[in-house]
This record gives structure tokens, C-alpha cells and sequence, in this order.
């Protein structure tokens, strides 16, 4: 009796077996996918900056208030010594934003809005599409801004955004003198374009302070 038992009951056991086996691999492989999903989406992701950090050329930069510069950043200035600014001097600065500037920022930031992260949701908005972060845009003001003779320290900023950007958009700030206040204080002007299109995304005015770069 117990031997038919055993014989009726082995398939049972062997295809019980396998249904285990079958559901923990589907679970794990389920789990590592989404695992995948969430790294990929997630901008919290240390992995995606470290790739992107190492996969990215890093060059010295050409003047002393910058600690680097990337290759595909480009700025120019009309003048090189604090001393020397005066009203009509500018400096541009140019990049492209790119997917991981928008991920690394909403991390830094904690601005996770599906408007700039999700492609899906985004195609529901007014937009059509997902766009960056419009503080983001205007990070590149206080980049040209970095690249003013001497030390800047910005005091004040009051910006109009115009229009959107898209991922892959390549964005240039302009940051011109309007006037010398005095005490190494200057108003600027303060515009971004797309470059592409020849479109002002953002216009402005900014306040800063020059000092004299610290001694090394």
C-alpha cells in the first residue's frame, strides 16, 4: 500500500517541485527587472554618476575660479581682469542638457516631477513631451556668471521663463554688464537661448558681487 502511495504521490512532489522552482526563478528574474527599471528611472542611482563621471572627459580648466570644465562646454569673455569690467562686457556659456544632467539634477534637487523624468506622462501635459527642469536652464546663468574676472558671489536673480527645453537642447547664457554699482558690485543682464532655435528660454536680471580670488 505505502509503495503505490509513494509512486502516486512522486509525480505530485516532482511537479510541486518544479512550480517552486519555476516561481522563485520568475520572482528573482521579476525582482532584477524592476530593479533594473528603478536604477534606470531613479535619479538617486550613485551607479549612473559614477558612469557618468568616469565616461566623461574632464578637462583643467583655463581659468582660475573653476575647478574643471567637460569637453562640449564652450565660453567666451570680453575681458579678463576684474579690474577692467565695465558696462557692455560679457561672458557666454554653452552646453548641451543632456539625460543625465536632468537625473543628476532631480536627485540634487529632489524635484522628481514626472514632467521631467517620465516620457509617458509627460506626452499628456501641455508639453507633449518631457522637458527639463526650468532651474536647471537656469543653472547656466550662474555658470557664465562663474566665469567673470575675479571671484563672483551672486547676491540677487530675477528671471522670466519664455519657453521650454527639451532633453538634447543645447542652451547658451548670456551675462552682460548693465551697470557698475560701485563696492565691486554690477547689475547684469541676464539671458538663455537655444541655440538651435534661436528661441530666449530665459530673461533676467542679476545682482553679484566681484571679489579678488583668494591667494593659494
Amino acid at each position: 500500500m505505502s509503495e503505490r502511495t509513494s509512486d502516486a504521490t512522486s509525480p505530485l512532489t516532482a511537479m510541486a517541485n518544479a512550480w517552486t522552482q519555476f516561481a522563485e526563478s520568475a520572482f528573482k528574474g521579476a525582482t532584477a527587472a524592476n530593479r533594473a527599471a528603478f536604477a534606470a528611472f531613479n535619479p538617486a542611482s550613485a551607479t549612473r554618476a559614477r558612469t557618468r563621471r568616469d565616461d566623461t572627459e574632464i578637462l583643467e580648466s583655463s581659468i582660475p575660479s573653476l575647478g574643471y570644465e567637460e569637453v562640449g562646454w564652450t565660453f567666451e569673455r570680453t575681458v579678463d581682469h576684474p579690474d577692467d569690467l565695465t558696462v557692455g562686457d560679457y561672458v557666454q556659456f554653452s552646453k548641451v542638457i543632456d539625460e543625465d544632467d536632468v537625473r543628476e539634477f532631480a536627485n540634487a534637487s529632489g524635484d522628481t516631477n514626472r514632467l521631467h523624468l517620465d516620457e509617458e506622462f509627460a506626452r499628456e501635459s501641455r508639453f507633449k513631451g518631457r522637458i527639463v527642469h526650468g532651474t536647471l536652464a537656469s543653472g547656466l546663468i550662474s555658470a557664465a556668471l562663474a566665469r567673470l574676472p575675479g571671484l563672483t558671489i551672486y547676491l540677487s536673480q530675477d528671471v522670466e521663463f519664455q519657453a521650454p527645453v527639451r532633453i538634447g537642447d543645447r542652451l547658451t547664457a548670456t551675462v552682460e554688464v548693465l551697470e557698475v554699482l560701485g563696492n565691486g558690485q554690477y547689475r547684469l543682464s541676464t539671458i538663455v537661448e537655444d541655440v538651435n532655435t534661436d528661441t530666449i528660454i530665459i530673461d533676467g536680471e542679476a545682482v553679484v558681487l566681484i571679489d579678488d580670488m583668494p591667494s593659494e
